[in-house]
């Protein structure tokens, strides 16, 4: 059993044996590509959630009617990748063993490869829907294979081919496009075109979610470190939230790339924090 965190996010304070999921955080940012900042992601949404209700007048739901279990920030090396990915792993599956759903806040987006270690040993048919504003589907990144920038072909590594789903991609290299063309995954461009489509295809299959927060465009989300013009608004990214929370069989997910230094009015922070109370909601 974990234990609980002393500041947990707005409403998850039940504890541990009742709770379906369950929070942590992964405070990483060592691979970033551009801008830095990402680590301070998770200590942000959590702070800053009590800004927020409990209650969804989205979906009239509301937290304090369910039992979440918050169980705080882990402690992860900073500059050691693997290491990283290996304490998000065994956390990860903790969590899964004890027939709960992990939610982890990030973090830059290399630390979903972690959390999808486990859920592949737990479901070995494990599938990716992935809302991103990048394909993340490099070889390696300056030479370097554990990147946040290759963070889904380290996936397809696991996964194989026909597993993975993108949405909201708008950005990469033309060989991640290429490649990703030949069949090795499915990317739609743009938007959640196809998103319900796909969602009922996947019917009953396990679902790892993973969602970066840059899908969103720079005007509704400009603290990420990787910010690319042309993305979602917010209502079409909680719309999709719920397509794939509704339809699919999720047994893990990730919400990840807030960098709140990089917003000073706490827009993005606020955002990201929403985001994730309307994903526990739709999970519940």
């Amino acid at each position: 059993m974990l234990n609980k965190n002393i500041e947990t996010f707005l409403g998850c304070d039940s504890d541990y044996e009742p709770s379906k999921i369950v929070l942590f955080g992964a405070p990483f940012d060592s691979t970033t590509s551009y801008r830095p900042g990402t680590r301070f992601g998770s200590k942000a949404i959590r702070s800053e959630s009590f800004g927020l209700e409990t209650y969804s007048p989205y979906q009239d739901k509301d937290l304090t009617d369910y039992a979440v279990f918050d169980s705080g920030e882990l402690e992860l090396p900073f500059g050691e990748p693997s290491r990283a990915l290996k304490d998000i792993e065994e956390r990860t599956a903790a969590i899964l063993d004890d027939g709960k759903l992990p939610l982890m806040l990030g973090g830059e987006h290399l630390v979903t490869l972690g959390a999808v270690r486990a859920a592949a040993k737990k479901y070995p048919d494990l599938h990716i829907i992935h809302f991103d504003a990048h394909t993340d589907l490099r070889e390696d990144y300056l030479s370097v294979r554990l990147s946040h920038a290759c963070v889904i072909r380290r996936c397809w590594d696991i996964l194989g081919d026909g597993r993975i789903f993108q949405f909201g991609i708008r950005s990469g290299t033309r060989e991640e496009f290429l490649w990703s063309d030949e069949g090795h995954a499915e990317t739609h461009k743009f938007d959640f075109t196809f998103l319900s489509e796909t969602v009922s295809k996947l019917n009953g299959k396990p679902i790892y979610f993973t969602i970066d927060l840059d899908v969103l465009d720079p005007s509704v989300f400009p603290g990420t470190g990787t910010p690319e013009a042309g993305g979602v608004t917010f209502m079409e990214l909680l719309n999709a939230i719920k397509t794939v929370c509704e339809g699919s069989r999720v047994v893990g997910c990730d919400v990840n790339e807030l960098s709140p230094a990089l917003d000073t009015s706490g827009a993005s922070t606020a955002v990201a924090c929403k985001v994730v109370r309307e994903l526990l909601l739709n999970l519940l």
